[in-house]
């Protein structure tokens, strides 16, 4: 079993439209997925239909949730709710989890109360049935390093970094990087970045493809092939409560997440296909190039390649070197750039 953070300290960069898409689209491949909302604001629950939103004049509903996990000793699997995707199963939060720092201070392990929910979890399932209960475990963590989110990490065994391609996303992954080598070393030595995964990435952007640029040259192993591209689908999806694959499951959204899932089962050593919405049996088979645009209107990529790895001991363990994902040398359309040539940024990841 595959237990995942999804981890950005910064908001609003996709870390739960990953954690929500990402896991459906393992599930339609076959896996048995459960995504765990650790974010007091609930969005992963709302974007599955799980929490009704007051705009639309609906309240929680009266099930366990992950406050009651954390502070409430609710066993995890009275807390598990299915969606409307098969093989894709959640524990949804509620508001009352913008308590639970506050009440957990005083807890002793408090760091690792999740962790223990979960190993209790697998332990009694593999004594019932002889199976482990789920093939991955995503934890979409707040916009911050708190206990929440430590929770996450001490929980997981590996590091899905989601971020946006400007400049703060160099700084921010800078100090993440320090965060999870204090986890490891103190907390978690199984604990590992396992990916980098550019959100909203529109390759037109000069500033976009200077950032990926820097990313690549100092994670080259760790950066995905596949970006997640700017896409309004991806936006709607949640003011729905469905998934993206049940919107529009033939946008641009959903494609760059099936393929994405690919890479994720393929770094963990899983060898299942998963065909693009829209594709023939023998298209899937034969398999485009890794920097191709399934749709027509998306911007031409060049070929993947091969980028050399980098040592780090952040990073070790990561698995096969993935190919570096594609720059386009020019934009489609003019831009002016604020940010002049030469800026240096990677001295914000040296550090």
């Amino acid at each position: 079993m595959r237990c995942i953070s999804v981890v950005n300290q910064k908001g609003g960069v996709g870390k739960t439209t990953t954690v929500v898409n990402l896991g459906a689209a393992l599930a339609r491949a076959g896996q048995r997925v459960v995504i765990v909302d650790l974010d007091p604001q609930a969005h992963m629950s709302l974007h599955v239909g799980l929490l009704e939103g007051a705009e639309k004049g609906g309240a929680r509903r009266p099930a366990p949730s992950t406050y009651h996990l954390l502070c409430g000793g609710a066993e995890l699997a009275d807390t598990l709710q299915p969606t409307a995707t098969e093989g894709l199963t959640a524990i949804p939060a509620d508001f009352d989890l913008s308590g639970a720092e506050l009440e957990l201070a005083a807890e002793p392990g408090r760091e690792t109360i999740l962790r223990g929910a979960l190993e209790t979890w697998v332990a009694e399932r593999a004594a019932a049935d002889g199976r482990e209960p789920a093939d991955f475990v995503l934890f979409d963590c707040p916009p911050s390093l708190g206990l929440l989110s430590l929770n996450g990490l001490v929980a997981s065994g590996e590091v899905l970094v989601a971020l946006q391609p400007e400049f703060f996303a160099l700084q921010g992954l800078s100090r993440l990087v320090e965060v999870v080598r204090l986890v490891r070393r103190r907390l978690n030595p199984d604990l590992r970045v396992s990916g980098i995964l550019p959100c909203r990435f529109d390759s037109r952007l000069r500033l976009a493809r200077e950032v990926l640029a820097e990313i690549q040259d100092h994670f080259p192993d760790e950066l995905f092939r596949q970006s997640i591209a700017s896409n309004v689908k991806l936006a709607e999806a949640p003011s729905f409560g469905v998934t993206i694959f049940d919107y529009a499951p033939d946008s641009r959204g959903a494609q760059d997440y099936q393929a994405l899932a690919t890479e994720v089962l393929e770094r963990g050593g899983a060898t299942r296909e998963i065909p693009r919405v829209g594709t023939t049996p023998a298209q899937a088979a034969a398999g485009a190039g890794c920097g191709s645009d399934p749709t027509p209107s998306g911007p031409a990529q060049e070929p993947c390649q091969a980028a050399a790895a980098v040592p780090d001991d952040a990073m070790a363990g990561v698995g096969s070197p993935a190919p570096v994902l594609p720059v386009p040398p020019t934009p489609e359309a003019p831009e002016a750039s604020s940010a002049p040539d030469g800026l240096g940024w990677g001295g914000l990841l040296d550090a």
